[in-house]
């Protein structure tokens, strides 16, 4: 709605992860280094770790972007709400290939075929789950034994293991040992700094076609910065409501009230509505009667509404009479 206004080719804030809009701050230059040398790897796990709209799948999709698919086969699972069980039916699928025994020996048999196919093909096959935070221990412990298929002298499967934080706890807990010492590298995604959030909104505006219309002032990026932490997602969603703001007011320059006003707004929106007021005593405050005044009043109101009704029923019936009356004649 406000690109055409400010002369923008594409939508700057979108959530939708897009690595035509990926900005290396220095965090996800850290993170895809620590990615890039897991792939020259070639084998155990990669963790990458970071707070809700960090940038994890921006970043995923990025490194996908520089795969080259003549040499590496990726898939990636983004739904980790699995029991151990579907764990093996959601890495075969995420690969697209057939269930022909649905058995979990079948499965490992098909999956352990496309591994040792693709290593003949001179190609690697590297699984990246999203949303690790989700997986039970039992889960991460399948994804583990997946990990047993190899050569006599290399891995035929990669796996990068993305997730909040709290994914870390599941990772240092006493049963999972076994996958620790699998672990090559691990890096957590921290928010980015006042500069570096500046910087990423002007990178993605002039990703987008920005010409400087509009201006955004120093205290707006202060503000923004202030109100997301610093987290792609939040400022995305934050510059997004603020561009729309600045449409609808044709603003060509945007300071910290507007910044201001458009979060009061959000913060109304997420606010949860008063509690319901308490109930008052049955006999409190009655009127002569047994009845409070504003009870009076509206009883007197209803009386008058049931009379029209009455009134107007009893002309229908009379019509509907003489209705009948004539049809009889």
């Amino acid at each position: 709605m406000y690109e055409s206004f400010y002369g923008l080719h594409s939508k700057p804030f979108q959530l939708r992860p897009d690595p035509n809009f990926f900005f290396g701050s220095k965090g996800h230059k850290r993170a895809m280094s620590y990615l890039e040398y897991g792939l020259s790897q070639g084998e155990g796990f990669i963790v990458i770790t970071g707070e809700v709209g960090a940038g994890k799948t921006t970043l995923v999709r990025n490194l996908f972007r520089k795969l080259e698919s003549n040499r590496i086969v990726a898939a990636q699972i983004v739904n980790t709400h699995l029991n151990s069980d579907d764990t093996l039916r959601a890495v075969v699928a995420a690969f697209g290939l057939p269930f022909d025994d649905p058995t979990k020996t079948g499965l490992l048999t098909r999956f352990e075929q496309f591994l040792r196919y693709n290593d003949k093909q001179g190609k690697r096959v590297l699984l990246v789950v999203d949303e690790a935070q989700n997986l039970t221990p039992k889960t991460v412990e399948e994804l583990r034994m997946l990990s047993n298929f190899q050569t006599a002298d290399k891995s035929l499967l990669q796996t990068f293991l993305l997730g909040q934080p709290e994914f870390r706890r599941t990772l240092h807990s006493e049963d999972m040992q076994q996958l620790r010492q699998r672990v090559i590298a691990t890096y957590h995604l921290g928010p980015m700094d006042a500069p570096e959030t500046q910087q990423y909104i002007e990178h993605r505006l002039h990703t987008a076609g920005w010409k400087g219309d509009p201006i955004l002032t120093a205290d707006a990026y202060e503000a923004i910065h202030e109100f997301t932490g610093g987290i792609p997602r939040k400022i995305n969603t934050l510059c997004d409501r603020l561009f729309l703001m600045g449409y609808l007011e044709e603003l060509h320059e945007i300071g910290a009230d507007e910044v201001n006003e458009v979060i009061k707004d959000i913060q109304e929106e997420f606010t949860a509505p008063p509690a319901e007021p308490a109930m008052r005593p049955m006999y409190a405050g009655l009127a002569p009667g047994g009845f409070t005044d504003s009870t009076s009043e509206s009883l007197e109101h209803l009386d008058e509404r049931l009379s029209k009704i009455e009134r107007s029923v009893t002309s229908v019936l009379d019509v509907l009479k003489r209705m009948i009356s004539t049809s009889k004649i």
